[in-house]
């Protein structure tokens, strides 16, 4: 049996045990004002472009409103469209520096739609390639991200400047 090295999930999957602080990781990241240790690539007026932290795929973003809500209806037009220029943006680099075939776009609203993270609203860009997806998540709820997360921050963080 092969064994795989992700020590990044075990936070992700033990955060879901430990009791929450009530402090909404998605306002502390940018209040910190330390973009490469929080992985921010881009700050804007109204949102700013983060990587995940837990990524499906090597390059997955989100596109973070600094407004804190969890409701899409409660963000103003200003900042709707900061975001979608942000997410055309994002498509774009991605396409120039890793190359993918496609990508996943959207937004969990809501904890029983999926949302890891519902009280403050985010939206992911996932690059996705022609044959990323393998037997490792179907058989051993396993994903492998094939690049080191500060490489990938260093090639995104090098094509937005």
């Amino acid at each position: 049996m092969q064994r795989m090295y992700s020590p990044w999930r075990s936070k992700y999957i033990n955060s879901f045990s430990e009791p929450s602080s009530g402090e909404c990781i998605l306002c502390k990241a940018p209040a910190e004002n330390d973009d490469e240790k929080n992985l921010i690539l881009l700050r804007g007026t109204y949102s700013y472009i983060i990587m995940n932290l837990y990524p499906y795929n090597s390059g997955h973003l989100m596109v973070v409103p600094f407004r804190h809500t969890g409701n899409l209806t409660d963000l103003s037009n200003e900042e709707i469209l900061e975001i979608f220029k942000y997410l055309k943006l994002t498509t774009e680099i991605l396409y120039k520096t890793m190359k993918p075939d496609g990508f996943n776009i959207g937004s969990n609203i809501g904890r029983s739609a999926g949302a890891g993270i519902d009280e403050h609203i985010h939206f992911h860009i996932v690059p996705r390639w022609n044959g990323d997806t393998n037997f490792m998540p179907v058989l051993a709820d396993t994903k492998l991200i094939s690049e080191d997360m500060r490489d990938t921050y260093n090639k995104l963080r090098n094509a937005l400047v």
